[in-house]
This record gives C-alpha cells, structure tokens and sequence, in this order.
C-alpha cells in the first residue's frame, strides 16, 4: 500500500469518526478587545440564549484586518488584551477564549481563520458575531462568498441599521448598551471613571498596567 492510499484511508476513518459524533454549536465573538466591556458580554450571553448554543468564543485578533486601526488603537500588548479577556470571562463557564489568530499571527482574515477552526473541528457549527453596522460592508469581506458557506452569520441588531442583507444573517435582538472600546480609552486617559462599563477586575487590570493613560 503507497503513501497516498494510506493517507487516503485515514482521511475517511477521520470524517467517518467524526460523522457519528453530535454536532456542537458553537458562536465566535472576535474583535481587538483593546479592552473587553460590558457591551461585548451581554452580546455573547444574549446570542448563546437565543440561539441555543453549546458555547461562545472570544477571538482576540493579532492585527485587524481593517484599514486605518492601527493609528487609531493604542498597540498595548496581546498579552494584556488577552489577560482583560479571561478576567472577564472567568465566572462564565459557557464562555471560552480562543487562541487561533493571536498564535497564527500576522492579520487576523476570518476567512482563513473558519477555515483552520473548521478542519480542527468538523463536527461543529460556527456562528459568527457581527453588529448591525458590520452587516452591510460583509460585501467587502475577503472571500465572502466561500465564507458565507462554512458559517452562519449572526448579525446584532442595531439602531439606525436595517436588517437586510444579500447574504444570510441570523438577527438577534439583545440590550443596547451604548459602550465602546475608544469610549473607555479616552475615560481612562481622561482619568474618569470606567466603572459599570467594565467588570471590576479588567478596571483593576488597567489601572494597575496603567493601561491607556498616555
């Protein structure tokens, strides 16, 4: 038997295995993270509720993808993005951090990311995150159209966005909170406080890095 058949045959034993195991559903939140806020987790619990999932992932990325965000974000270091996330996650056991885009490097493309999570674990669903405004520039998405097939968007229902797209999109509702990232940042730098728009141990872990006070 050569290399090939061999190779051939364990292919078929692998999608075979894992044919016979129960499909698990499970959504990605991805984003810069720089820091996590309230906004974030109430997005994740309220998609994992309405949509039944088995769990939610947190998907820091290594170097967005989009043009521009680098002279708009500070570059704190992914050790500190990553360290908020678990902080904040920690109490929530249907809540996970995923590690894929920071240990691959270089920018964070979802397409080739689902792809990676895909071959890894065949037998899941992937339910991508987005918000309402994200929904309408999907069109310029790298490889948008491959990737609308290996997962199900999920779009956050926005004020002031419609809930239409020529690509299928799952809409949740979920509380408005108006948080942002760059909200927080300027509070921080403008020594104002971030409490009830973070939990309390990322607003400890910023104030004892002295994260974005420059």
């Amino acid at each position: 038997m050569n290399t090939n058949t061999q190779k051939q045959l364990l292919t078929k034993e692998k999608l075979a295995f894992h044919s016979n195991l129960p499909k698990r559903h499970i959504g990605i939140l991805g984003g810069t993270f720089n820091p996590i806020h309230l906004g974030h987790l109430v997005i994740a619990e309220q998609v994992y509720e309405q949509l039944c999932l088995d769990k939610v992932l947190f998907l820091p990325d290594k170097i967005p993808p989009h043009r521009g965000v680098k002279k708009t974000i500070p570059d704190i270091k992914s050790d500190d993005r990553i360290n908020m996330i678990k902080l904040a996650i920690r109490d929530n056991p249907h809540f996970d951090l995923d590690m894929t885009d920071i240990r691959r490097g270089g920018v964070s493309y979802t397409y080739e990311t689902i792809q990676l999570l895909k071959d890894l674990n065949p037998n899941t669903e992937y339910y991508f995150i987005i918000g309402g405004d994200m929904v309408e520039n999907l069109p310029k998405w790298a490889h948008i159209d491959e990737l609308v097939q290996m997962v199900h968007f999920v779009g956050v229902c926005r004020k002031g966005f419609e809930k239409k797209s020529k690509y299928p999109i799952l809409w949740v509702n979920t509380p408005e909170l108006e948080i942002s990232s760059s909200m927080i940042r300027q509070k921080v730098k403008n020594g104002q406080s971030i409490k009830y728009l973070v939990p309390d141990d990322v607003a400890w872990y910023i104030n004892d890095r002295g994260l974005y006070n420059d």
